[in-house]
């Protein structure tokens, strides 16, 4: 591999205290290096600043909800094709890109880690050959247990605790499916939907036919989560999502799970006043009070981005709820015993309340928030819009008169219900956005080698000309460096690279098998033999994050 040194940049490594600082940067066998002999590749970047390559703690890439999506909008596809060249393969773009342009499109912004954030067990193969045809970044996906019925079942048995066994499924899923972490969407309240029972109203309504309610899955699998000591925590789209009042819910979750490790996905959803079926309002303020006292929870925006976008979602609830509101194309779909699915192409408008009020909460989570190691970037990509929208976010945090401007043209009455106009100057630093774009997702992913540019860590860096115009800046780096080689220089792809799947390991009871074996007799129409995925193709070579470490 090439040995380089980037000279006389601007550091901004937040994870090692840098901020700021014209610092030299060297890179060898992959890694970050204190030094490198005077053969090196030189990169001047003088009057430039750098940072850790970027990791993306939450976004849907890969799946079948994303082949879904794809196929309700061949417009798209059609719209944005990508030729094939000498060096990439050919694709289209458009909300939700195939595979080599997501790939592509996310190293052209600097981000070298991407993690697909919900994936039902039983389509694994299809996402890690996704995950595996996606190139130039590192990946991982989460699998969904929230509404699992086997698990249901080791639940209702131990009696809503965290039990030897469950801990023992737990792991043994991870195994099988060569996933990276656990997430929980709407747990329980996908299985009540789809017996007819509409939204869980309280943590503590039963699931029928299971005899458990959602408080004792979080209980019971964040328990489990947090117990196998797994590199990230319990990953956890609360119930209600989009809800009015539904802050209530999200406050009670973060209490059910309290003194244990939870991160939070895309909270401006779950951040809302007022009553069901009514306006919603704002309650961002009170939930970053409870998470400021909670340093064991953190979590993601989803960003609210006004424009096209794509809703697409394990909480088939919500999809339902888009379909009547929203109307045209949409689509549900149930994964049987695991989880739901549902996808509604959406625009969000200025103009409109709610949709003005989402964009306000999101800022509200950023601005108002005194520790940006807690709150992380993310728009849910794509549900509150592109990840190709984050310099424009990145800019609305950073310029306060072009955060203002845009505010004017945003439904006033929406804005008013915010704290936005209440004298909320603020502007992230360079130092804030490292934290909340790299070293805080990768940090609370246990990515040790992520996020950081010390010594041993992996040699992801970009490099971005220090513009006034941040929108500018953060689209258009000048080089980005993965694993030490420079795949991006100037705006072009210089380098083809096929990125490295990331796993997790957690020890288990083999005997766990002789429980699951019957259960999925009952349950499932896939022979348990049949479920794990064992086709080395797909699961190796992969960097594997051990359990505990």
């Amino acid at each position: 591999m090439t040995a380089i040194r980037i000279s006389g940049g601007q550091l901004y490594d937040p994870a090692n205290d840098v901020d700021g600082e014209i610092r030299d940067v060297c890179l060898q066998h992959g890694k970050v290096v204190a030094e490198v002999g005077p053969e090196a590749r030189r990169i001047d970047a003088r009057g430039m600043v750098m940072m850790p390559g970027a990791v993306d703690i939450h976004a849907h890439i890969a799946g079948p909800k994303v082949n879904a999506a794809r196929k309700l909008s061949p417009d798209e596809r059609r719209n944005d094709p990508v030729d094939r060249t000498e060096l990439l393969r050919s694709g289209t773009g458009g909300l939700v890109p195939s595979t080599f342009i997501t790939g592509y499109r996310y190293s052209l912004l600097g981000y070298t880690t991407v993690v697909e954030a919900a994936a039902p067990p039983l389509a694994a193969r299809q996402v890690l050959s996704e995950l595996r045809d996606t190139p130039m970044i590192d990946k991982a996906f989460l699998i969904l247990m929230g509404n699992n019925q086997v698990l249901f079942e080791l639940i209702r048995q131990s009696g809503g605790g965290a039990s030897a066994r469950l801990r023992a499924a737990v792991a043994w899923w991870l195994h099988a499916t060569g996933g990276y972490g656990v997430k929980l969407v709407n747990p329980g309240g996908v299985e009540v939907w789809k017996q007819g029972g509409g939204n869980v109203n309280s943590l503590d309504d039963e699931v029928a036919g299971f005899r458990v309610t959602p408080r004792q899955v979080l209980e019971a699998i964040g328990g489990a989560v947090h117990e196998l000591g797994l590199p990230h925590p319990v990953h956890i789209h609360a119930n209600n999502l989009g809800v009015p009042g539904n802050a209530d819910t999200t406050v009670e979750t973060m209490r059910t799970l309290s003194g244990r490790q939870a991160h939070f996905a895309h909270l401006q959803f779950h951040c809302y006043g007022g009553r069901p079926g009514g306006l919603p309002r704002s309650r961002a303020p009170e939930l970053l009070d409870y998470l400021s006292s909670h340093p064991e929870l953190t979590a993601d925006v989803g960003q609210v981005m006004f424009g096209p976008a794509v809703t697409m979602t394990a909480d088939a609830p919500v999809s339902a709820l888009l379909r009547d509101l929203g109307g045209g194309k949409w689509l549900n779909h149930d994964t049987e015993v695991e989880t739901g699915c549902g996808i509604v192409p959406y625009t969000y408008r200025a103009g409109n309340y709610v949709h003005a009020l989402q964009w306000g909460i999101g800022l509200e989570l950023f601005l108002l928030g005194q520790n940006p190691w807690q709150v992380m970037l993310s728009t849910d990509h794509p549900n509150g819009g592109s990840f190709l929208s984050y310099p424009r976010l990145i800019r609305l945090l950073m310029d306060r008169a072009f955060r203002e401007d845009q505010m004017r043209r945003a439904n006033q009455r929406a804005i008013r219900r915010t704290a936005l106009r209440d004298g909320l100057d603020r502007e992230y630093t360079l130092n804030e956005i490292a934290i909340i774009t790299r070293a805080a997702p990768a940090r609370r992913l246990g990515l040790r080698d992520k996020g950081h540019l010390g010594i041993g860590a992996d040699a992801d860096v970009t490099i971005y000309h220090d513009r006034a115009d941040r929108e500018e800046m953060f689209a258009t780096p000048r080089y980005v460096i993965k694993g030490g080689e420079v795949l991006v220089e100037e705006g072009d792809l210089r380098r083809a690279d096929e990125g490295t799947l990331l796993c997790t390991r957690a020890a288990f009871d083999p005997e766990v098998s002789g429980v699951l074996k019957p259960l999925f007799g009952e349950r499932y129409t896939v022979a348990f033999e049949h479920y794990p995925v064992r086709d080395p193709a797909l699961r190796e070579p992969a960097r594997i994050v051990e359990a505990g470490t």
